[in-house]
């Protein structure tokens, strides 16, 4: 914290189908679109209204066109195609080879392959320019002004552009983290997706020495040739891929690697690009500064000016309790404050009463209210039908006073919303040291919140009332985006993580019901 598209249906947008024709018209400005002096032959023109008739997208844009070439001038293809193909394959979308083989065969300058390579670069500029997919990622967006723009994405912009080179500049936009997710896919395709796809038979580890023929399946896999032992060449190459796919770089094929292996580039695709349609769902321009809390990660990363400047460990919602994906501005922090106890955990705390009768309460620091209003006034314990409470009958307001005991430690940072989601300090501090920190009813605790505090509000702050939920106003107000990234870029490649929640199948399997192979419109 990188050839068509594999996902092509990904990109039909309404949006798009709903263009105005004038506004596709203005593509004409682009150099690749001929001019009226140039002698375009009718016969790929005629082809272009054949081939665009199959797609309502290119019938839309060529209609607008009068059925003209955008990227074939007189009988050869533009310098532009070639320049747009090789920024194309650098954004790391899916499949550039396509392209490049519909470029070669143009070269002879045959009307149909012309009118091949005109169809498929006019269907990957308008999937680009439209690549958000349709699917619902399970963003709750708080506040409406960080909800992601169309401003790049929609035929608008598409007219707007002064040039080739303009259209390129814009295919790497984004926010940091798509783009740097789709360059770790980009990576990834070049350097893994093209090897022989052979399958490793299962037993016991190999490590350097070994040889046989489970060996010589594993030197094809890693794209060397099958004669020959496990020497250290295949356990260095072994070493990158486990880098790349989150696997321990010992260099061994033990039973992980070998099922990693097994699996194939395609399985990791398609985790990563569910996991761009995940940071596609952030705004391409957060704001100057902005929070990243990554549930799968458990950890949190303040961004300045697109960088990451600073980042803690945090402690997210457990798996029957999770964290959801969301957008809101942080206003302000809330300084002693209470914990207001979820109705799930207040039932369990009846039944503690019951047990231990209302001593309890008054150990624990808690206290219940009549109603969860502003003006809801305190109870006293014997006003409370406990067992109703315990057996879930009946819901109870109930919260911890502030102090040292209380959950939400010192400090409370606040982005009202109606999830009950905020980022807070905690008094259990042995809990940072886990690798597995899914264990809170959903909110998110910090490591170090005061750490956090300081670089929001750009000053120490302190209670100076000592009265509880004392409120300090952040002057500027800044975006935390709480998202799930099971896969995301990192030093050494790539980082896998475990879906602790369970989400990747259904985000896949929606990918999957738009899915429609790009080869399939041959």
């Amino acid at each position: 914290m990188n050839d068509i598209p594999s996902y092509s249906n990904w990109f039909r947008s309404r949006r798009l189908l709903a263009a105005a024709a004038a506004g596709l018209l203005c593509v004409a400005s682009l150099p690749a679109a001929a001019s009226a002096a140039d002698a375009e032959p009718a016969a790929v023109q005629a082809l272009i209204r054949q081939g665009s008739g199959t797609d309502s997208r290119l019938s839309t844009f060529y209609r607008a066109r009068g059925y003209r070439p955008l990227w074939v001038k007189s009988d050869s293809l533009a310098s532009e195609a070639r320049t747009f193909v090789r920024a194309l394959r650098g954004t790391g979308f899916p499949a550039a080879a396509n392209l490049d083989a519909a470029v070669a065969a143009a070269r002879g300058g045959a009307p149909a392959a012309l009118a091949d390579a005109e169809l498929r670069l006019t269907q990957a500029l308008l999937a680009f320019v439209d690549d958000v997919p349709n699917v619902n990622v399970g963003m709750n967006y708080i506040d409406e002004e960080l909800e992601p723009r169309s401003e790049r994405r929609g035929p608008t912009s598409i007219s707007s552009l002064r040039d080739v080179d303009d259209l390129i500049e814009g295919l790497d936009r984004g926010n940091p983290v798509y783009v740097q997710l789709r360059h770790a896919l980009a990576a990834y395709r070049q350097r893994w997706g093209s090897l022989p796809q052979v399958r490793i038979p299962g037993g016991p580890a190999l490590r350097v020495g070994a040889r046989g023929s489970r060996v010589q399946a594993l030197r094809r896999r890693l794209g060397l040739p099958a004669s020959g032992t496990f020497d250290p060449q295949v356990a260095e190459i072994l070493k990158s891929f486990q880098r790349a796919h989150g696997l321990p770089d010992d260099g061994i094929a033990g039973t992980g690697t070998i099922a990693a292996l097994n699996r194939g580039p395609a399985h990791y695709e398609r985790l990563l690009e569910a996991n761009l349609a995940r940071a596609r769902a952030l705004p391409e321009n957060p704001g100057r500064r902005f929070i990243l809390v990554d549930a799968a990660a458990a950890r949190l990363w303040m961004y300045e000016n697109g960088r990451p400047v600073d980042s803690m460990r945090v402690i997210v919602g457990k798996s029957s309790e999770q964290t959801p994906m969301m957008a809101a501005l942080i206003r302000y922090a809330a300084l002693n404050p209470y914990w207001n106890i979820p109705p799930d955990l207040a039932r369990v705390r009846a039944v503690n009463v019951q047990r231990q009768g209302p001593s309890y309460l008054q150990r624990e620091q808690y206290e219940v209210l009549s109603d969860w209003s502003e003006n809801a006034v305190v109870l006293h314990p014997s006003q409370v039908d406990w067992a109703a409470v315990a057996a879930g009958r009946q819901q109870l307001r109930m919260r911890q006073l502030p102090g040292p005991r209380n959950m939400m430690g010192e400090i409370k940072l606040m982005m009202p919303n109606h999830l009950g989601i905020y980022l807070h300090d905690t008094p259990d501090r042995e809990l940072f040291n886990r690798s597995d920190r899914w264990l809170s009813s959903g909110c998110v605790r910090l490591e170090d919140a005061w750490r956090l505090s300081r670089w929001l509000f750009g000053r120490d702050i302190g209670p100076t009332s000592g009265e509880p939920e004392e409120e300090v106003k952040l002057r500027r107000l800044v975006p935390v985006f709480i998202t799930y990234l099971t896969v995301a870029p990192s030093e050494g490649g790539l980082e896998f993580r475990d879906d602790i929640y369970n989400r990747d199948r259904s985000l896949l399997a929606q990918l999957d019901r738009g899915s429609a192979r790009f080869a399939s419109t041959e």
